[in-house]
């Protein structure tokens, strides 16, 4: 029983002395994030962007984007491995499908999917996306 105690009390020394020698927040090897950083870098990228595309154009996006039709026609461009996640009604929206206004949608893969418009529209846009 003692021996035990006596390992696990080792044990226990050993785990306080490793993590005594990880890196200090604020050091070059993890340094601290400031509030203006978080400001001017993270909370701009992960805003909704209003994106107008012409009639006939295309909205390719890459792997995380999401996207919420405002106005206009549009439908889906899917490849062989699916189409678009509408998260508002949870289903993924193959290849030609029409798209439905409001309906937050999300690019799973940069693989050349998006959207093809039919008529001008206008979307929200948050992530990476090329009109072509």
């Amino acid at each position: 029983m003692k021996k035990r105690l006596a390992i696990i009390v080792g044990a226990l020394c050993v785990m306080f002395v490793a993590g005594s020698y990880a890196a200090e927040p604020g050091t070059e090897a993890d340094p601290l994030i400031t509030k203006s950083y978080i400001e001017s870098v993270v909370y701009p990228a992960m805003k909704f962007k209003v994106v107008d595309v012409p009639a006939g154009k295309s909205v390719i996006c890459g792997a995380g984007t999401e996207m919420i039709l405002r106005m206009g026609t549009c439908s889906v461009i899917g490849t062989q491995k699916g189409g678009l996640s509408d998260v508002t009604m949870g289903f993924d929206l193959s290849d030609g499908t029409a798209i439905q206004g409001n309906h937050l949608l999300i690019v799973p893969l940069d693989d050349g999917r998006g959207v093809r418009t039919s008529t001008d529209c206008i979307f929200m846009i948050k992530g990476n996306y090329t009109i072509k």
